[in-house]
């Protein structure tokens, strides 16, 4: 009506929509669930990527491996996955490298410069040793290993050694013993190769990538 003082929307306008609100919705829901996963991801499970050959035959590069965060008391045999800083890398590099691989870790995607993944083969109290027996085998306590997941037509060991494993400290081996940087390759350095049990993120119980080679992580049994 000419001349009215009426609000534009009283006159049939439609009133503006505020921009980006859907949008604010979907970052909202898009942060709340990357809080609920990482919650989830660091207390329950989590995903790792496989970046060498040192777990063969169990575990091939490129593999993608799900991590029990529940399993607290680490056992002899187990796959564990944990991390080095302090032990296999007393000095972390940091800075923007480190950070592109900690959200490719996250992601998946790719290994990170300071995750592992071995078997344990020494806990507290054992004694580790190879392969000076007259069967030429990796001993816990004096008693020789039956290994079967050791890579085929690898040695239990390229280098002797003996060692007491301290309480609250493991001794871990990759099953590719020739391609593997484990305990052994840090010998004589601080800490002598030994990983801290609070240094465990958790024990790979399950294959999940590719689907072709899915499929669980048994445990193994005394």
């Amino acid at each position: 009506m000419p001349g009215s003082d009426l609000p534009r929307h009283a006159a049939g306008a439609q009133p503006k929509r505020r921009p980006f609100r859907g949008w604010r919705f979907v970052l909202s829901a898009l942060l709340m669930a990357v809080v609920v996963a990482s919650v989830l991801r660091a207390t329950v499970a989590d995903i790792y990527f496989i970046p060498s050959e040192s777990m063969q035959p169990l575990l091939e590069e490129g593999d993608r491996v799900l991590v029990s965060r529940m399993d607290t008391e680490p056992q002899r045999g187990d796959v564990v996955v944990f991390d080095g800083r302090g032990s296999f890398d007393p000095i972390s590099g940091g800075g923007a490298g480190e950070l592109l691989g900690t959200v490719g870790h996250w992601l998946g995607i790719s290994g990170s410069d300071t995750v592992y993944v071995k078997r344990i083969l020494g806990i507290g109290g054992d004694t580790v040793s190879c392969c000076s027996g007259p069967k030429g085998r990796v001993e816990v306590n004096g008693n020789p290993l039956n290994e079967p997941y050791v890579f085929p037509s690898d040695a239990p060991s390229d280098q002797q050694f003996e060692v007491e494993v301290p309480q609250g400290k493991l001794w871990v081996m990759g099953d590719h013993r020739s391609e593997s940087f484990d305990s052994r390759s840090l010998l004589g350095a601080p800490g002598g190769g030994l990983v801290s049990t609070d240094r465990v993120l958790g024990r790979a119980v399950q294959i999940i990538w590719p689907p072709s080679r899915s499929g669980p992580i048994e445990r193994l049994t005394d």
